[in-house]
C-alpha cells in the first residue's frame, strides 16, 4: 500500500509564502491603516466587495450541501454570520452613497466566475478555497496593524478574535476533508489555493484602477 503524501492548509501556506504574502499584504490595506487611501479608491473596493461576498454567499451555501454533517455547525454559523454582513454592507453603502446594483469589474467578475466553478469540485477543494479566502480576509485586516477610523470598523470586521477562531475552524475541517482525499484531489486543492491567493491579491489592487 503506498502512503499518499499528506497536504494541509499548513503545509499550503509554508510551500508558497510569497504568493500568500502577495495576498494578504498590500498598499490598500497599509493605506487604509495609515489613513491614507483614497475616499473613491475605497469606495471602489467595497462596491465591488459586495458583490463579491453575494457570490461568496452562493460559493458556501454549495459548500454545505457537499459537507459531512459533522462540519454543518462551523457552515451554518458562516451563512448566519454573512446575513447579518450583507445588512452591515447596505448600511455602509448607504452611509457613503455607494450604488451597490453597480457592475462587477473584471477582476471581481473572474474571481466569482473562479468561486463558481470550485462549487462543483469535491468537497475538500471547497473546504479548503473557503479556509483560504476567510484566512486572507481576516490576515490582510489584522497584518498592518491598528486601523485608524473610519477603517478601523472594517478591520474590526475581519480582524477581531472571533473571525480569527472561526478561520482556525475552517483549517481543521479542510484537513479533516484532505485527510481523506486521494492524491489527486490534493493536488486540485493546491491549485485552488494558488489561485484564491493570485485572486485575492488583484482584489486589492482593483481598487487603484480607474473605474470605466
Amino acid at each position: 500500500m503506498i502512503d499518499i503524501p499528506m497536504l494541509t492548509c499548513a503545509t499550503l501556506l509554508e510551500t508558497y509564502p510569497d504568493l500568500w504574502r502577495d495576498a494578504t499584504r498590500h498598499p490598500f490595506l497599509d493605506r487604509c491603516q495609515a489613513g491614507t487611501i483614497e475616499p473613491h479608491q475605497f469606495k471602489t473596493w467595497l462596491t465591488q466587495d459586495y458583490l463579491f461576498v453575494t457570490e461568496f454567499t452562493r460559493f458556501l451555501a454549495n459548500g454545505l450541501a457537499a459537507a459531512p454533517v459533522s462540519h454543518f455547525d462551523v457552515l451554518l454559523g458562516g451563512l448566519n454570520a454573512i446575513r447579518d454582513e450583507l445588512a452591515w454592507f447596505r448600511d455602509k453603502a448607504a452611509e457613503r452613497d455607494l450604488n451597490l446594483d453597480s457592475l462587477p469589474q473584471a477582476t471581481c467578475e473572474t474571481y466569482c466566475q473562479l468561486m463558481a466553478s470550485w462549487s462543483v469540485q469535491p468537497y475538500a477543494v471547497q473546504a479548503t478555497a473557503l479556509w483560504a479566502i476567510e484566512l486572507a480576509y481576516n490576515q490582510g485586516w489584522q497584518l498592518p496593524g491598528a486601523m485608524v477610523s473610519p477603517y478601523d470598523e472594517f478591520a474590526e470586521r475581519w480582524g477581531n478574535p472571533g473571525f480569527t477562531d472561526y478561520v482556525k475552524q475552517l483549517e481543521k475541517q479542510a484537513d479533516e476533508s484532505l485527510a481523506g482525499s486521494s492524491e489527486i484531489v490534493q493536488r486540485q486543492a493546491e491549485v485552488v489555493f494558488q489561485e484564491v491567493a493570485r485572486q485575492e491579491q488583484a482584489f486589492w489592487q482593483m481598487a487603484f484602477v480607474p473605474t470605466p
